[in-house]
């Protein structure tokens, strides 16, 4: 038997048992299919969270309090007051690297307007805090360095500040209370959603860092300082001459562990990722089993089939066909299964991430090498889970085969 004409019996003899061969192919269509939406979910979290991350800024480096070890005890960065506003104008000022450094202090406080209130995130920071996240002003202006020298009575708010106290009307230059201190709303920042960890970013209230310490935080160290190095290639040698500097001004000796954590945008993304990660893997490698199942699945139905079709087997052979032809013919049949498998897989898995991605507003990103990769395992699924059956059949004897009923 020619080889050209073997594909074309395959087909007809998959035709022939269209129900069985549709069900065959099924295992194989629900395993490619969970790994596309799998991975497309999982990279188009992936892809979201780094988003997320460049919204926070550009070479951007965080300073927090505390560090992994401190006299030998793990607490973790953040944990510690040990960073100082002097210690953020240090670092602006003594590092050539560093375009800018807001040191910042948070706490949660009720806005009062008239007679409505909102229980939101007071922010102090310098005048600078903008420049870093690069977050623009939608209306009105920034504090500028002058009224963070004198403390001064301002604010700049997100926009959900204005939907909630103002009812979306123009808030600039309107006084609101905060623990009973007046506070003139001078700017308006422009929307940007969702933060990394879920929490709404235009929910903000931003003073100065002078007036947040002095009359509304009580606190007198920094939680973070945010800083700003001139370009990509610089933030390494910035990283090592902040942390230089503030184990210089904060007198540890070189036995001590450093009292602070210096983190790079990369440090905090690879982070944000790495639980996305690990769930995109997971759930990959479980749907993975779903094709290994099919493939199964199909080595029972290929055999089934060659019991099926013992004499006609043993026909082929007698008049001239070679054992490799039949293992051929099995093996492409059993092939064919699961490449239909698989593009109906890839088509049932984009149709899935696109229905998921739009009712639970899940982001997606399709990959076409994960939708070539999952064609190819298909066939590798056909040839490995084929092979036995196609084996067994080429290796009949005529004389029985013809003898079966």
């Amino acid at each position: 038997m020619k080889v050209s004409a073997v594909p074309y019996v395959a087909f007809k003899a998959m035709r022939r048992n269209r129900m069985r061969t549709v069900l065959t192919a099924l295992g194989i269509v629900i395993g490619v299919a969970a790994v596309i939406t799998m991975v497309g979910l999982g990279q188009g979290a992936s892809s979201e969270v780094q988003e997320q991350v460049n919204r926070l800024g550009q070479n951007v480096v965080l300073v927090f309090p505390g560090s992994r070890q401190l006299g030998g005890v793990s607490i973790g960065g953040g944990s510690a007051n040990t960073l100082t506003i002097e210690d953020a104008h240090a670092i602006r000022d003594e590092i050539p690297e560093v375009v800018a450094a807001s040191p910042e202090v948070r706490s949660q406080r009720v806005v009062v307007y008239g007679n409505r209130n909102w229980f939101t995130r007071i922010y102090g920071q310098s005048h600078d805090y903008l420049q870093i996240r690069q977050w623009p002003i939608e209306s009105g202006r920034m504090y500028n360095e002058e009224d963070v020298d004198r403390a001064a009575l301002v604010a700049v708010v997100g926009q959900t500040i204005v939907d909630e106290l103002f009812e979306g009307s123009d808030p600039i230059g309107e006084t609101v209370r905060v623990r009973g201190l007046p506070l003139e709303i001078i700017g308006v920042l422009a929307p940007k959603g969702m933060s990394l960890m879920g929490s709404v970013q235009d929910d903000i209230f931003i003073v100065p860092y002078t007036t947040a310490f002095q009359r509304i935080s009580g606190r007198s160290h920094a939680m973070v300082i945010n800083v700003q190095v001139y370009d990509q290639e610089s933030m390494t040698i910035a990283q090592e001459k902040i942390t230089d500097l503030l184990r210089e001004r904060h007198r540890l000796a070189p036995y001590q562990d450093d009292d602070f954590t210096v983190q790079t945008q990369e440090d905090v993304a690879e982070a944000a990722t790495e639980t996305s990660r690990i769930m995109t893997v997971l759930l990959a490698s479980i749907a993975g089993v779903s094709l290994f199942v099919g493939g199964i699945g199909i080595m029972n139905v290929m055999l089934v089939s060659v019991t099926e079709r013992t004499r006609e087997v043993g026909l082929r052979l007698a008049v001239g066909a070679k054992s490799p032809d039949v293992l051929l013919q099995f093996l492409i049949e059993a092939v064919v299964l699961c490449l239909l498998g698989g593009i109906g897989g890839i088509i049932l898995g984009v149709i899935t991430t696109e229905l998921i991605a739009t009712y639970a507003g899940w982001p997606a990103l399709f990959s076409t090498e994960a939708m070539i990769v999952a064609v190819g395992v298909s066939a590798a699924v056909g040839v490995f889970f084929g092979f036995y059956p196609a084996w067994k059949a080429s290796r009949l004897d005529p004389i029985v085969a013809l003898r079966t009923e």
